[in-house]
């Protein structure tokens, strides 16, 4: 059997230990197995950028971050533009795969990846895909490698903001990854101990978060710490046209950035952004992380050596599964308004802006 595997799309901890796992299982599990690294991502395979890998490539690799295949975006929207010649990323990739031989492609990536591995299965290809993004937005899945990692990061981050938030009597608004979803702001949020948890599928009400913040003046708590995704956005904001909130951010700082403007002003006290940025996607995976990889990486090995294609592995209930790519590919798994972990951060005094 003859197995390409390429990494998609954002990196984040925990890709090479999946790799790991999934070699480590074809290797001792699969007769007459060869295993075709893809560098880059889909653009290795549309270039045919490709090495043979042995066992040993494998070595010393679980706790390291990154991935050993390299990665980059292909916009799944592309996917389908023909060339000059008139042809498309999606036919080199299709041509290349029967070039190369390969009786499978091992996909790891995120909501894009997935997209572009359900074109490549509906183009009669056989595709195995491993949920990756540390925004724990695929459908379908209790969790995906590199979330836990993640929080970690952003919670200690929380965590240190803390410190300077307390000694200067400051309002902080730390910006967290999530576009769409909001999961990881939400975890690391409550375990950060954050007063206000700002999430794109909750818009707030920018007086609603300066009532917040004097609430706890009032009080005798001269900081608060704010948690926001880079995604949420105002309920006013929410009801603009794209091309309307385009013309209205035009020229203008970022959404985390007026919000603290407005809280300054209108709420008198003083206020600093934190963007951690790419710091939660880099460094070593945790422990768990290594874990629910190899379990991922290895339960994918089996997918392939019982010739289960078009799915991509899933944890539901703490039991390895599988969803059919046709399932999974462009949605998301956003946090529920009504979610219980929300409740309860509403119960012990975590605002969301959206209170009346």
């Amino acid at each position: 059997m003859r197995i390409g595997i390429l990494t998609s799309g954002g990196d984040c901890p925990g890709l090479n230990a999946v790799i790991r796992g999934f070699a480590k299982y074809v290797f001792n599990n699969i007769r007459d197995v060869e295993l075709i690294g893809i560098s880059e991502g889909y653009l290795g395979l549309i270039e045919k950028d490709t090495r043979r890998m042995q066992p040993s490539d494998f070595s010393g690799i679980l706790n390291v971050g990154g991935t050993i295949l390299g990665t980059s975006r292909t916009p799944f929207k592309k996917m389908k533009e023909e060339d000059s010649d008139g042809k498309s990323r999606l036919d080199m990739m299709v041509k290349n795969y029967k070039a190369l031989g390969l009786d499978v492609l091992v996909t790891l990536g995120g909501g894009g990846t997935h997209k572009n591995a359900g074109l490549l299965a509906d183009a009669g290809l056989n595709v195995v895909g491993i949920p990756k993004t540390i925004d724990n937005d695929i459908w379908g899945t209790d969790v995906t490698f590199g979330f836990h990692t993640a929080v970690d990061i952003a919670t200690e981050c929380i965590d240190r903001i803390h410190t300077t938030a307390a000694s200067h009597g400051r309002t902080m608004l730390i910006e967290l990854m999530g576009h769409k979803v909001g999961w990881l702001t939400l975890y690391a949020g409550i375990a950060g101990g954050a007063d206000i948890i700002l999430l794109p599928e909750m818009p707030y009400d920018p007086d609603t978060v300066v009532k917040m913040v004097r609430r706890r003046l009032d009080t005798g708590k001269d900081f608060s710490i704010i948690a926001i995704a880079e995604g949420a956005m105002s309920a006013a904001e929410t009801k603009m046209k794209k091309n309307e909130r385009a013309e209205y951010w035009n020229g203008r700082a970022t959404g985390t950035e007026r919000l603290a403007q407005y809280i300054e002003e209108n709420a008198g006290v003083e206020t600093r952004v934190v963007i951690p940025g790419h710091l939660q996607r880099g460094g070593n995976p945790s422990p768990y992380d290594r874990f629910l990889s190899t379990q991922m990486g290895s339960f994918a090995g089996e997918l392939v050596k019982n010739g289960k294609f078009g799915v991509t592995v899933a944890m539901r209930n703490n039991e390895m599964t599988y969803n059919r790519l046709s399932d999974v590919a462009g949605k998301l798994k956003y946090v529920p308004v009504d979610d219980q972990r929300i409740a309860m951060a509403r119960a012990i005094g975590i605002y969301f802006g959206d209170e009346k």
